[in-house]
């Protein structure tokens, strides 16, 4: 019998010119992002360069605060780090089951020099929605086994107490607890009867009249989470909030509010958990934000600036024998998240603590945040300027006027982000010099409008 051989075909990889990417996206996706085409080679320090034109963008948007380091990081580039993040690139273990040399570093890395106090147990997982569903399971676990062992026997019925304004992600659970300003995000998806309450949130300068209104915001907010357990006094399993509501208008609260809510949770037998994913990994001058605020959740959700996406969990999980990070299979994911994550995470946290950068976040952004004050006391049409460290934003008398910026700023050559209904954040690289604060400042005294 003949034996049919198929003859060998050399295959052409594919190579599309800088200005025909968008046209090729749009063929298959929803290609409405920024019109440039990222020029990750020519692109450095706090400038991105369009690879269509050539231009220049201060990049104070770091792919939406993602982005630990400026482009270009010369430690980033070294040879030997080139080649340790290559040869892991060539393979996606699945990190859950199969362990590598380069995953326990990366681990060891992280919990020694990024964990908080007080939460030792971690998972991992790609994407910042993943990571706050999994620390809902690990809460409805948790809550689940002790109702169990009070004899309730309607335990499976768990609900999470949320806030106004939240953004937690798009997914199964997430996708009820997001309720921003931009309702394309959330509506028409099947959601969760789960309880919603009022964010009290703080506006600035905080003079007394200021004090006065968040008081009473806080003590009617707290009214309505009292009213949510006394209607699910065996299903609330937790309390969930960012310490800095963000996408939802970066919104900050009291700290004393915060403690307000360990104080509940403790009491009511529910979890605190806070969602760090975008207020983590040292954007507001220490590691995490809720260090700066006299409370240790119970879960953390990271994401952003780690690369790789998460939970951290503390010891109350422990009150149960059998709880998710003893059982096999309650929580879990193929890969575990990326092997190339990890170790690229790993090195930026060396870096963080090789060049200080906890402390330049802070520094700049005192230096960014009075300099926005003055910009609004000599007349600039923006108001409730706010932040710790780089997590910075400030807002404009409504959305039109928000839009407008963004966009004469974007023509300009700088780079921003909106968020909630009116608001403008300001998001630099951990590494940011001076000279790129004074650079955004100058072209943002020039597109202000004035009061």
């Amino acid at each position: 019998m003949a034996i049919v051989t198929t003859p060998k075909t050399r295959f052409q990889p594919t190579r599309i010119d800088p200005d025909k990417v968008h046209a090729n996206l749009a063929r298959h996706l929803l290609a409405d992002g920024y019109p440039f085409v990222y020029d990750h080679r020519s692109s450095e320090g706090s400038y991105l360069v369009d690879q269509i034109t050539g231009r220049r963008y201060l990049d104070m948007f770091s792919f939406f605060s993602s982005s630990p380091l400026g482009h270009n990081h010369p430690k980033m580039k070294t040879p030997e780090f080139r080649e340790r993040i290559a040869d892991v690139a060539i393979i996606n273990p699945s990190n859950s089951d199969v362990y590598t040399v380069e995953m326990a570093e990366a681990v060891e890395t992280f919990a020694h020099h990024a964990l908080p106090e007080g939460l030792p147990h971690l998972f991992f997982i790609s994407g910042g929605a993943p990571a706050v569903e999994n620390g809902l399971k690990v809460a409805f676990d948790w809550k689940v086994r002790k109702n169990l062992e009070r004899g309730i026997t309607a335990a499976e019925e768990c609900r999470v107490l949320h806030f106004r304004e939240a953004f937690h992600g798009r997914l199964g659970y997430s996708i009820t607890l997001t309720n921003t300003a931009d309702p394309r995000k959330h509506m028409y998806f099947p959601k969760f009867d789960w309880p919603r309450v009022d964010n009290p949130k703080m506006t600035f300068p905080q003079d007394e009249r200021a004090k006065e209104e968040v008081l009473a915001a806080e003590a009617a907010s707290l009214r309505q989470i009292d009213a949510a357990f006394e209607c699910y006094p065996d299903e609330i399993a937790v309390i969930l909030i960012e310490p800095v509501q963000c996408e939802g208008g970066d919104n900050h609260f009291r700290p004393e509010f915060l403690q307000a809510l360990r104080r509940i949770a403790d009491e009511r037998q529910a979890m605190l958990m806070f969602d760090e994913v975008q207020t983590g990994m040292g954007v507001t001058g220490t590691m995490w934000l809720h260090e700066q605020l006299g409370v240790v959740p119970d879960i953390l959700a990271f994401g952003k600036k780690a690369q790789i996406c998460g939970v951290a969990v503390g010891r109350r999980v422990d009150e149960i024998e059998r709880n998710v990070f003893v059982e096999a299979s309650r929580i879990n994911s193929t890969w575990g998240g990326s092997l190339v994550d990890m170790v690229r995470g790993q090195r930026y946290v060396e870096i963080m603590h090789e060049d200080t950068l906890l402390q330049n976040s802070e520094i700049q952004g005192k230096y960014l945040l009075s300099q926005l004050r003055g910009l609004m006391d000599r007349g600039g049409a923006l108001n409730n300027v706010r932040g710790r460290g780089l997590l910075i934003a400030f807002d404009m008398q409504d959305v039109a006027a928000r839009d407008g910026l963004l966009m004469d700023a974007y023509d300009a050559g700088l780079l921003l982000i909106g968020c909630g209904v009116r608001s403008v954040r300001v998001r630099p690289h951990l590494d940011v010099q001076r000279e790129a604060l004074d650079a955004t400042l100058e072209i943002l005294e020039r597109v202000l409008p004035r009061r």
